[in-house]
């Protein structure tokens, strides 16, 4: 009997020290984020109803949706810097690049972006696709350098499933059935070929994705943070067939203020959009060539919905979803002839304005669509939040939780930049100041928004959101 009593102890020991030694997810929530290149809030769940978006109107209707959610840089490489640092930073699309130059320095403190830092508190992290500025997150001349990295210690794998695109570089501006981007004069501004969501590059990714997601659901030592990346409808617009035949007969409505403003704004010549092949026509003077330009980029949002159907899907289909919060994110807005601007890069609300949806599942809130300003930089604190990691100190956002809970509370102003210029807006205003002093401000509580520069009427208002945006910059 006394043996038995130890052999029983021994045992008991043993199974709990195994225990306490085995790392546990248990009670952590796994982390989606799927983001979406140039997605203007043109969907059904942010008042577009012409616009073909069931899977993320879907979403929306489970989760909460940030119908003033403004990033902090109108293009891509800044803002996802915004996105994976918490932190302001350089403008360029070269941003992370830079940042990671200085970590393989160590000349300086670099703080851990948003992935690492879930690592180091036990998530198992994973991107696939455009989730850092170059799909794949690597650099040199085809973007697929393993000695050059974007984000460096970020991830456990960064993968970018190349198909008949040749490279990452490829598949960033590809078209149907392979054609890779050589010269952008060669390449038709938008195309739509017949064929399945395979025939474009993001059917590849997504087809990754849901790899990944098969086999991270089935982890039972440490939650996930999976990031998935979807370049379309980045430019060219390009789809299959069958999402621009859902435009067919569809009225869209007229361009608002498509004329180019006068006096001195952050107006651009559209330079990426006009460098494509348009057939010798000009969408700003041409509107029967403009009307095809949006439908084609709305085929190319229905064709980027139906990539973030299959990934919800599959995350039910494992089970994950009981226990996953999932952020959709815009990387930026797009103009689509507002202000006669075709493309981003501008500081106008259209480059800046982008759709934000967080899920988490036992939200009170479902299918809430919130009228609080935030900004990109809000999602690394919200995130930590919402898992109970650790907000580290040194992210320049705040948590969006009690928005979360309670809707109906006050957001902040959000802030974004180029090199030449940084705005602040508010639940009133935009208020733009060029590097040389001169200042633009838009009333947004009246119908002109931001057609009619008033600063030289507000002067006060003018200095409070000045030193506004240099306290939040700081």
């Amino acid at each position: 009997m006394k043996n038995k009593h130890i052999l029983f102890a021994l045992f008991f020991c043993a199974l709990l020290f195994f225990q306490c030694s085995k790392p546990s997810k248990e009670g952590k929530q796994n982390v989606l984020l799927i983001c979406i290149d140039d997605l203007r809030p043109e969907l059904k769940c942010f008042g577009a109803e012409y616009i073909s978006s069931p899977n993320i109107d879907r979403l929306a209707a489970n989760g909460v949706s940030f119908q003033k959610h403004f990033v902090n840089a109108p293009s891509c490489g800044p803002s996802r810097y915004t996105l994976l640092t918490g932190q302001y930073g350089p403008a360029n699309n070269n941003a992370l690049f830079l940042r990671a130059n200085k970590i393989a320095k160590g000349i300086e403190t670099i703080h851990p972006s948003m992935p690492e830092w879930f690592k180091t508190h036990g998530y198992a992290t994973v991107s696939v696709g455009k989730v850092s500025h170059h799909p794949g997150g690597r650099g040199g001349s085809d973007w697929n350098d393993s000695t050059i990295i974007e984000v460096p210690k970020a991830w456990d794998k960064h993968l970018m499933p190349i198909a008949e695109w040749e490279h990452p570089r490829g598949m960033m501006h590809g078209l149907a059935h392979g054609e890779v981007r050589i010269k952008a004069g060669d390449m038709d501004v938008f195309q739509t070929v017949e064929g399945d969501d395979n025939i474009y590059p993001d059917g590849a990714i997504t087809n990754e994705a849901l790899k990944q997601l098969r086999v991270l659901s089935t982890d039972e030592e440490k939650p996930f943070f999976l990031a998935v990346g979807i370049i379309k409808p980045h430019l060219p617009f390009g789809a299959p067939k069958s999402y621009f035949d859902l435009y067919e007969g569809v009225k869209f409505p007229s361009i608002e203020h498509p004329q180019k403003p006068e006096g001195k704004t952050t107006w651009h010549s559209s330079g990426e959009f006009m460098n494509y092949n348009r057939w010798g026509k000009d969408p700003n003077k041409d509107m029967a060539f403009a009307d095809e330009v949006r439908r084609h980029y709305a085929a190319c949002v229905s064709y980027a919905d139906a990539q973030v159907g299959k990934i919800l899907e599959e995350l039910k289909r494992t089970g994950a979803d009981k226990n996953t919060i999932v952020v959709l994110w815009g990387d930026h807005g797009w103009h689509l002839g507002e202000h006669a601007i075709w493309g981003k890069h501008s500081l106008f609300e259209e480059s800046l304005h982008s759709p934000m949806i967080i899920y988490y599942p036992g939200m009170k809130h479902e299918g809430y669509k919130t009228n609080a300003i935030v900004e990109t930089l809000d999602i690394f604190p919200t995130l930590c939040d919402l898992t109970g990691v650790e907000i580290p100190e040194f992210v320049q956002g705040v948590s969006l939780k009690e928005i979360l809970e309670y809707p109906n509370t006050t957001g902040h102003s959000a802030v974004a930049y180029t090199n030449e210029a940084s705005t602040i807006r508010t639940a009133t205003h935009r208020m733009t100041l060029h590097k040389d002093g001169f200042v633009e401000l838009y009333d947004h509580t009246t119908s002109e928004n931001e057609t009619k520069n008033v600063a030289d009427k507000h002067l006060e208002l003018v200095k409070e959101l000045k030193n506004e945006l240099a306290a939040k910059m700081q």
